[in-house]
């Protein structure tokens, strides 16, 4: 029997199943609703845990460790500026830290400048 013989044979067999709707006549809807409510519920619940017992106590590890670690800063900070007469160190002027081409319109600082930390460019300028 040739291949083309037999796929029309096959073609014309009528079959048991409605290709249209493969999921009628399975429960009730209210039976899904229940069905998709428990799970709902069973997934917020897990979701819940996880927050609860995995990320609250994450963000506690990691809170107390940049504690810790900010904390060793502040005493070298201290340190430095006890040794430089309260001050810290000036930065070293390498050509390509703060390298502007065009100042900012507000000026050779950025704009979120603090002058306890970044050095000042407009003291440069002058």
């Amino acid at each position: 029997m040739s291949m083309l013989m037999r796929r029309s044979l096959l073609r014309a067999v009528p079959r048991n199943t409605r290709g249209f709707a493969a999921a009628a006549g399975e429960g009730s809807y209210a039976e899904k609703q229940a069905a998709l409510k428990a799970h709902a519920a069973e997934t917020a619940n897990l979701w819940r845990r996880i927050s609860f017992y995995v990320c609250a106590p994450g963000i506690l590890v990691t809170a107390l460790w940049v504690n810790k670690v900010e904390t060793e800063h502040a005493a070298h900070e201290a340190h430095v500026r006890a040794e430089n007469d309260g001050h810290l160190p000036e930065v070293p002027a390498y050509p390509y830290l703060n390298h502007r081409a065009v100042p900012f319109p507000w000026g050779m600082n950025s704009l979120f400048f603090n002058p306890h930390v970044q050095k000042d460019l407009t003291k440069e300028e002058e």
